[in-house]
């Protein structure tokens, strides 16, 4: 696609006289025929127009690596050497979020509710903020809760209460050193969620009521795979295991570190994952992730949920 053209409304994002001089432009016709596809836009913060880049491509979640910084300001990037005090956690994501949800959700005399998330061909479509925390986990853990206020005030936040999960169009989950007793500190009402580690479920108090995602670097936990052209008959066994207890807790299994070359490898991997039933696909190469001509189109329409 040429940069610019129609199909590819990111192409000349920001420029003068294109009407994306702000932010979070967001025409109501964005997201018209894109199909939402559970992927997780990792280190979602290096695409050229972070949360759109994403939500262009399908991605149903989106990652943000928050630093906390001049005592009350959570900045966005993967090292300190990245960090910008204008790429912050309220500009880059809760901002752009608000701004994309109202406009999905407008007031006029045909219209009167908010009940739409980001996507327009599945409005309700959850969309997962994925918070990995860098700084001390809980100094900084309740700065990220307060500067959701803006999405928890509209009530765009899934949140559970009394036991019962509420769907909402934007679900929080916290992890890297988000602090787990913190996330459950409140035992009636809470508004975000844990990332379990996925290889120590067993005997563990995550589930449904706490955590949303279960995860674990596949690398360090399954191991190398390059020189079998896939997962070997232990590592499928390994898989097979730790993705049926995220399901019996009711938590969406999610791998990371992922091998993404050579690429027929990639495409073995992500295949094999689909196959197993992870939750969501753990991935870099977003529009790669999200056509069809890399996996059977049975894998593809199951992990479509077809």
């Amino acid at each position: 696609r040429a940069c610019g053209s129609p199909d590819d409304p990111l192409g000349n994002w920001g420029q003068p006289g294109t009407g994306t001089e702000g932010l979070a432009w967001y025409p109501t016709d964005f997201l018209r025929d894109v199909t939402p596809v559970p992927c997780h836009s990792h280190n979602d913060y290096w695409r050229r127009v972070p949360v759109f880049s994403a939500l262009h491509a399908g991605c149903t979640s989106v990652e943000a690596d928050v630093w906390l910084r001049d005592g009350d300001q959570l900045w966005v990037g993967h090292d300190i050497a990245a960090l910008q005090p204008n790429r912050t956690f309220t500009s880059l994501y809760v901002n752009p979020l608000v701004e994309i949800l109202t406009k999905q959700n407008p007031s006029t005399e045909f219209y009167n509710a908010s009940r739409c998330g980001v996507f327009d061909t599945d409005p309700g479509q959850t969309l997962t903020l994925l918070v990995d925390l860098k700084t001390d986990g809980p100094e900084t853990w309740p700065w990220v809760m307060k500067q959701l206020a803006p999405l928890r005030e509209r009530g765009w936040l899934t949140f559970i209460e009394d036991g019962e999960i509420h769907l909402r169009q934007v679900t929080v989950v916290g992890t890297g050193n988000t602090p787990f007793d913190q996330v459950v500190a409140n035992a009636t009402y809470r508004d975000a969620f844990f990332d379990a580690p996925l290889e120590r479920l067993e005997n563990s108090p995550y589930n449904s009521t706490n955590s949303w995602y279960a995860s674990v670097s596949f690398w360090r936990n399954i191991g190398n795979v390059w020189w079998t052209n896939g997962p070997t008959g232990a590592q499928l066994d390994k898989i097979r295991r730790q993705v049926q207890e995220a399901h019996k807790r009711g938590l969406l299994a999610r791998y990371w570190d992922t091998p993404p070359w050579p690429i027929h490898i990639r495409n073995r991997i992500w295949e094999v994952l689909i196959e197993e039933g992870v939750g969501i696909l753990n991935v870099d190469d977003l529009e790669s992730a999200t056509k069809r001509d890399w996996t059977k189109q049975r894998s593809f329409f199951k992990w479509l949920g077809f």
